[in-house]
């Protein structure tokens, strides 16, 4: 691939990164990307044959991000709960603040079509998880905890998203939620 052949690959993921923050999922058609990237309609198959394979490229942005901001959270250390805590509020933050992103990102065709090893880069972050969690809860089986906290957590991003749960909760603070998930998933925090 040459350097301008890069770039333009890069130029593509780039306005399918800008065009799902500004428009959602639906507007990540290769004529809109193409017509924003300022190439012909055709220009994006050089480099991404079908729409599934740009669309994964565009979802490995978001996971590479979400992967910056779990590690930027985690580098303090702290004990394993406090971790968890704070794992799962940048978590719900990504998802709130890049909604388009964070649906792309979760969409089963993609993860399950393997183009670009998208499970390979979601799957370590949930590895995380399951660590913290098996270092929280010894006895219990970590992966199934953390899936059970994972979809926990998603569901509460959804349902602030849609305004559900600010509506059921009387709260316009996903803590108290976020704080009662963990309890039910980890137990209760030592001395409560």
């Amino acid at each position: 691939m040459t350097e301008n052949d890069t770039g333009l690959r890069a130029r593509l993921i780039d306005v399918g990164v800008d065009l799902v923050a500004a428009e959602g999922v639906q507007a990540l058609t290769l004529r809109e990307i193409a017509r924003r990237a300022g190439v012909s309609h055709g220009a994006p198959r050089r480099h991404f044959p079908t729409h599934l394979e740009l669309l994964s490229a565009i979802a490995r942005r978001g996971f590479a991000d979400l992967g910056d901001r779990v590690r930027t959270t985690l580098a303090n250390g702290g004990d394993p709960r406090a971790q968890v805590t704070e794992l799962s509020r940048t978590y719900l933050e990504f998802a709130l603040g890049n909604p388009g992103m964070y649906e792309l990102m979760f969409r089963h065709d993609l993860l399950e079509s393997g183009h670009l090893g998208l499970r390979g880069t979601s799957l370590p972050l949930f590895g995380v998880l399951a660590d913290l969690v098996g270092r929280i809860r010894p006895g219990a089986d970590a992966g199934r905890v953390a899936g059970a906290l994972w979809a926990n957590l998603h569901g509460i991003a959804q349902l602030w998203r849609w305004g559900s749960l600010q509506l059921a909760t009387g709260s316009e603070d996903f803590a108290p939620v976020l704080e009662t998930a963990l309890a039910a998933h980890l137990g209760p925090r030592e001395g409560r």
